[in-house]
């Protein structure tokens, strides 16, 4: 098969698969340009309220591709940021589920994931340095505020690959389970998210992400909304709350 972005709604969550095993699921060209609109896509579907980004096979993503990028650096490194743009803009929550190696580009979409979850044994690293390339400034914000100074710079200026006890402890990932505890893990974690307010998740969302000008907006939403009643009342009468917000409208 071609590589591609494989894609599917099961049970309100949606689940994007990075397809290219031939080359561990490297991003090519064309799987970068295709990542925005497909996220848009996604977006706009009111039956999606969780999205999961993951590798086909035995690993999440080797980086980009280098022999569909050797045109210019410059565009190359265009097509990945606006791909991880769009990912940690992505108005519902949003879950890396990682297998094998998470490298480069992979590591890049990992990051810009909410959450990230990972296998035991899998292995991450942020490799700009093995080829001389600037590593994006929204990149290395998005790093630097997920593991910290010191752990971004020892990624950045090394690209030595570190385990998951390493990344679990420094902030890159929120969860390492065994192989065969993963799916499941994954599938119970889900099921917790589209279960709860979107209205919280898409204001806390935006909140942790730094937006410092929604206050109004997020409070007039929240008046408008029916889920607070909602959560209330079904916290007193000991039942599973039914929320009706969505980030579609």
């Amino acid at each position: 098969m071609e590589p591609e972005l494989l894609h599917g709604v099961t049970d309100s969550v949606a689940t994007v698969v990075l397809h290219h095993p031939a080359k561990r699921n490297a991003m090519t060209a064309a799987m970068w340009r295709a990542l925005p609109p497909l996220l848009d896509r996604l977006a706009a579907d009111k039956d999606v309220r969780a999205l999961v980004v993951t590798g086909a096979g035995g690993t999440f993503c080797a980086g980009a591709d280098i022999s569909t990028l050797q045109g210019s650096p410059d565009e190359a490194q265009e097509l990945s940021v606006r791909a991880e743009e769009a990912l940690a803009a992505f108005p519902k929550p949003t879950l890396a589920v990682v297998r094998g190696h998470c490298v480069g580009g992979g590591a890049q979409l990992a990051a810009a994931c909410d959450l990230r979850f990972a296998e035991e044994g899998a292995l991450f690293g942020v490799t700009p340095a093995k080829l001389g390339i600037v590593y994006a400034s929204s990149a290395t914000r998005r790093l630097v505020s997920l593991v910290g100074p010191a752990t971004a710079k020892y990624l950045l200026f090394s690209g030595e690959l570190i385990d998951t006890e390493r990344a679990l402890r420094t902030g890159l990932v929120d969860e390492v389970l065994p192989a065969a505890e993963l799916d499941g893990r994954v599938e119970e974690f889900t099921r917790i998210l589209v279960s709860r307010s979107q209205l919280t998740q898409a204001a806390a969302k935006e909140f942790a992400n730094g937006r410092t000008d929604r206050d109004a907006h997020w409070t007039a939403q929240a008046r408008a909304s029916a889920d607070t009643a909602e959560g209330v009342t079904a916290f007193l009468d000991r039942r599973e709350p039914r929320f009706t917000w969505t980030t579609s409208g």
